[in-house]
């Protein structure tokens, strides 16, 4: 797997130049800046209109395959038919083997959830009690943490440019592997997930970072995939934390400098010279 390079170009088509006016120490003055682009994509799922995501227009199929798989609808791409992408209209079409109608499955479990750039998830909390526990042996150094989020912050060109969006990563102990950033933290997680599953990645011995918190939903997603180990710069929640608890996926929060917080699982993470 190659990895993603570190100084990757800001993609044209995820920011928009627009004029503002600019206040500071008592002056003001009009110039162009640059601003993240939002864009909605409506994914339709065997021809039913499934949700509306609300993201940065980069890396759209993967954002639908993701959302699709993370929410349990799709476990793997030899269960998808067709995947159009119209970007103009902003629309992808995702067709399975066998017709499956979701119409049922979903119309009890739609809710809005916490996160940003997102309409609506179908995950519950229930749901967590059909997942096996993640059994990983992956462990890291303590000073491995640190180093990974390291190279998440300086990964992101869009981030240092617009200030707007929300930076993701699939990492094995090493490096970073895969590279993603949406308005969304949702968005940015699942663009890796439909990447990995479009391109029968594993994902039972990697690590996710995030720049966002930690939410249910975003633990689950991690758990769903067998991810033994989350971290994030931000904060999890209580939901979260008991979740990865029962689940087996080590929750690491608030690395900032030399400094973390292991909420759940913290066996897996060993100081300098330990095994």
């Amino acid at each position: 797997m190659e990895m993603v390079s570190a100084e990757a170009p800001i993609n044209e088509e995820t920011v928009e130049r627009l004029p503002m006016l600019r206040v500071a120490r008592g002056e003001s003055r009009s110039i162009e800046d640059i601003v993240v682009r939002e864009t909605p994509l409506t994914i339709f799922l065997n021809n039913q209109e499934l949700v509306t995501l609300l993201c940065t227009p980069e890396n759209l199929k993967y954002l639908a395959i993701g959302f699709l798989s993370s929410e349990g609808l799709i476990n793997s791409k030899d269960e998808i038919e067709r995947l159009v992408l119209d970007e103009e209209k902003g629309m992808v079409w995702v067709k399975t083997k066998g017709e499956k109608d979701f119409a049922q499955r979903l119309v009890f479990k739609r809710m809005i959830t916490s996160g940003c750039g997102r309409s609506a998830s179908f995950y519950s909390t229930i749901d967590a009690t059909s997942y096996g526990e993640v059994k990983s042996q992956l462990k890291l150094r303590v000073n491995d943490v640190f180093t990974l989020v390291n190279k998440l912050q300086q990964r992101s060109p869009l981030y240092r440019a617009t200030g707007g969006v929300h930076s993701a990563a699939l990492c094995n102990r090493d490096d970073i592997l895969i590279f993603s950033e949406d308005i969304g933290r949702h968005n940015a997680i699942d663009k890796i997930f439909g990447e990995c599953l479009l391109k029968d990645i594993k994902t039972d011995d990697k690590i996710i970072i995030t720049s966002g918190r930690i939410s249910s939903e975003i633990l689950l997603k991690a758990a769903r995939r067998s991810i033994p180990i989350i971290i994030s710069r931000s904060a999890p929640t209580s939901l979260a934390v008991k979740l990865a608890a029962r689940l087996g996926v080590t929750t690491i929060g608030f690395v900032r400098g030399r400094r973390m917080n292991i909420y759940a699982n913290s066996w897996r993470v060993h100081q300098e010279g330990g095994k």
